[in-house]
């Protein structure tokens, strides 16, 4: 979902830088949380994880230009699934930072709506699962209906995230609404797939329970709360 250059210009990226900042700083926050819960070592090895999978999956997997933006398969909710949120805020952020660095530098100067764009729907999907996975549920028994609830609620962020930097940079003209709307039917691709992309991590992750490293994945990926 990189949005593309030239959406956004001038002054204007300063909400951005803004936008970016707050997320970052958030971000932070749970990375704390992370390490006093967990350890710092747990998190720096699921970052590590994050940031490699969060690359691979900008590079290695389908993505397409549509409209104002990019279709990427991000699996967003597989990574916070998987390994919590602070490693997946930490591997979205660095991953995207590493792609723009070494392979698309023009993104760097969108790298703070990109950032936000998949930050704040990951941010509010973790309070999401807190309030639809009951205490008692580990993430490997999930079922269909919770893992497209929280995938729906991270992609329809990255999606309203996306149409309100078109929207801000260039206006409501019929042709920039065309834009938006072409890619945000675009994203129900990724919508439907991903639910089905998590529910096969999580059924090998289950089978596999005795085998997982301690401190690689989130505490609450096999036991509940």
């Amino acid at each position: 979902m990189h949005i593309e250059p030239g959406v956004v210009t001038g002054a204007k990226l300063a909400l951005s830088y803004a936008t970016g900042a707050g997320a970052g700083i958030y971000g932070l926050k749970l990375a704390w949380d992370s390490i006093k819960e967990n350890g710092a070592i747990s998190l720096a090895a699921r970052s590590l994880l994050t940031t490699g999978l969060v690359f691979s999956f900008f590079e290695i997997l389908p993505h397409f230009s549509v409209g104002v933006s990019e279709v990427h398969f991000i699996l967003g909710s597989t990574l916070f699934l998987l390994f919590g949120a602070a490693p997946a805020a930490i591997g979205l952020t660095l991953g995207l930072f590493v792609q723009g660095v070494f392979l698309a530098p023009f993104d760097l100067p969108q790298f703070g709506m990109n950032m936000t764009t998949l930050l704040v729907p990951l941010f509010a999907m973790q309070i999401l699962a807190n309030r639809i996975i009951p205490p008692n549920t580990a993430y490997v028994d999930l079922k269909y209906g919770k893992a497209l609830a929280l995938s729906t609620a991270y992609q329809g962020g990255v999606v309203a995230w996306v149409a309100f930097w078109a929207f801000y940079g260039q206006g409501f003209g019929a042709e920039n609404m065309a834009a938006v709307t072409s890619f945000g039917a675009a994203y129900m691709l990724v919508i439907l797939v991903e639910p089905l992309a998590d529910l096969a991590v999580l059924a090998a992750a289950k089978s596999l329970r005795d085998l997982g490293k301690p401190g690689l994945f989130t505490p609450r990926l096999h036991n509940a709360a």
